[in-house]
């Protein structure tokens, strides 16, 4: 496979749907230039002892409660390994390493207040084959993926385990024999590692690349029964199609006709065939799959968006030097559209 550059804000769908299938990841390094200015601009927040939440703040119920400089890095620790509380069996290893893309293009935008050396890291699990292992259950539903991402930022600052080469190995072992030591965690990095929606975003991209191939094949085997049951090419005919103005029927018509073209078993029928029309199962084929496939393509724009989008909190914003909080981490449009293609996510598994 070839390498993906991921160019944080601008990765095109197909490159995720490689990375899914196993192919190197590495960054734009000119990416590198924002995340400093993000993380000076926490730097300078911090200068100015004013509180800000997520940065020298408690967390939650506890935001208003100032936490003392000294103390920040093990706020930071703290929140990751309270949170890291997941249970059940782990990530399948692929959607895990989505995950890891998702959060590293995500955070290279420059808006999260990460340091480089945190990027890099997540860029160098990537490239050298350590992916977290992460518990597939318990968070906090559509509002946010805080758990997993959780497990994940402990792998990295060497509590939990990684898989190498299909083996469970303790993190700090395994980070070792990478060549890589574990993070010690800056001034709101705990929290922007753990804060977003990557893991949603990871399980409903692997549900819907599945379900491309399974649409692919409803295609070919629609085409395959139709010739089977000697029946007609006539209910693809695009005449009928553009009548109704849907854009997936349209498409669906159009592959069916262009993958019965030239059958031999067509045209052995095409004179004197008593029957008027085929049943259900065949003519309806377009309207059926038509409708999936505009779903799909809603759902495939929803994913490609927020697999582009920054979502933990609070923001920072280096051009202004301010911190903002908001709740992008609330995964309300993934969940909808898993919500679409939520059957095929067992496939991923």
């Amino acid at each position: 496979m070839n390498p993906i550059l991921l160019m944080p804000g601008a990765v095109p769908l197909a490159a995720w749907r490689e990375i899914y299938r196993g192919a190197p990841v590495g960054l734009e390094p000119a990416s590198y230039g924002a995340i400093d200015r993000s993380a000076r601009a926490v730097s300078t927040i911090l200068a100015k002892g004013e509180p800000v939440y997520g940065i020298n703040t408690g967390f939650g119920k506890l935001a208003s409660v100032r936490i003392d400089t000294a103390d920040l890095e093990k706020l930071q620790r703290n929140i990751v390994l309270s949170h890291a509380a997941g249970v059940g069996p782990p990530m399948p290893v692929a959607i895990a390493r989505l995950m890891i893309a998702l959060k590293l293009a995500s955070l290279a935008q420059g808006a999260s207040g990460v340091r480089g050396e945190t990027v890099r890291l997540l860029e160098a699990l990537l490239a050298k084959g350590l992916t977290p292992v992460v518990p597939a259950q318990g968070s906090v539903g559509a509002s946010g993926d805080l758990a997993p991402l959780a497990h994940m930022a402990a792998a990295m600052i060497g509590v939990g385990a990684f898989y190498v080469d299909g083996a469970e190995v303790p993190a700090g072992r395994a980070l070792a024999a990478a060549g890589l030591s574990p993070l010690t965690l800056g001034a709101k990095e705990g929290l922007a590692l753990l804060n977003g929606t990557q893991f949603s975003t990871a399980y409903a991209l692997a549900a819907l690349f599945e379900i491309d191939n399974l649409f692919g094949s409803a295609l070919v085997t629609g085409a395959l029964s139709t010739d089977a049951a000697r029946g007609s090419d006539a209910p693809f005919d695009p005449r009928i199609h553009e009548l109704r103005r849907h854009s997936g029927q349209i498409a669906a018509a159009q592959a069916l006709r262009r993958l019965m073209a030239g059958s031999a078993i067509r045209v052995s029928h095409l004179v004197g065939d008593e029957r008027v029309q085929d049943p259900y199962c065949l003519r309806c084929q377009p309207q059926v799959m038509g409708a999936v496939l505009d779903l799909l393509r809603q759902v495939a724009a929803t994913l490609a968006t927020e697999a582009n989008g920054v979502t933990d909190n609070p923001l920072i914003f280096a051009d202004t030097g301010e911190a903002l909080s908001g709740g992008n981490f609330h995964a309300e449009p993934v969940a909808f559209a898993a919500d679409c293609v939520g059957p095929e996510a067992e496939l991923a598994r």
